[in-house]
């Protein structure tokens, strides 16, 4: 098999997963997608992705705005530091065309960093 797309070890798969990733606490906003980002357990970047049927009614563009998903992710993935990524797309995704929506993600994806730990109460830094 081809190291061309995506493995599964790169994607989000199981349910839990994307219900934790619902709460996590990173998150960009751009005009077509909002990415929710938490730190991995793994070595590498994990993406999800939820395109609904409010996005729009047509399996088509809700497919074409996959595709371009994984492809933006595939090409920046070994960039990314290590945290799990769920992008949601918005309705105005489905009206933009290829080029916007890849370049939103290659704005976005360099933005993402890694989160810090939380800092325990009672704790003084300095």
């Amino acid at each position: 098999m081809s190291d061309v797309g995506l493995p599964r070890a790169t994607r989000l798969r199981r349910a839990a997963d994307f219900l934790a990733m619902r709460d996590a606490p990173g998150r960009l906003d751009g005009r077509y997608v909002l990415i929710r980002y938490a730190t991995a357990a793994g070595a590498g970047a994990r993406m999800g992705m939820a395109v609904s049927r409010r996005v729009s009614k047509r399996a088509v563009e809700r497919n074409r705005i996959k595709r371009q998903l994984r492809e933006s992710f595939r090409r920046m993935r070994a960039k990314l530091p290590p945290l799990d990524l769920l992008v949601i797309a918005r309705s105005e995704a489905a009206a933009a065309d290829n080029a916007s929506l890849r370049a939103e993600l290659d704005r976005l994806w360099p933005r993402l960093r890694p989160l810090k730990p939380p800092v325990p109460t009672g704790t003084i830094t300095g």
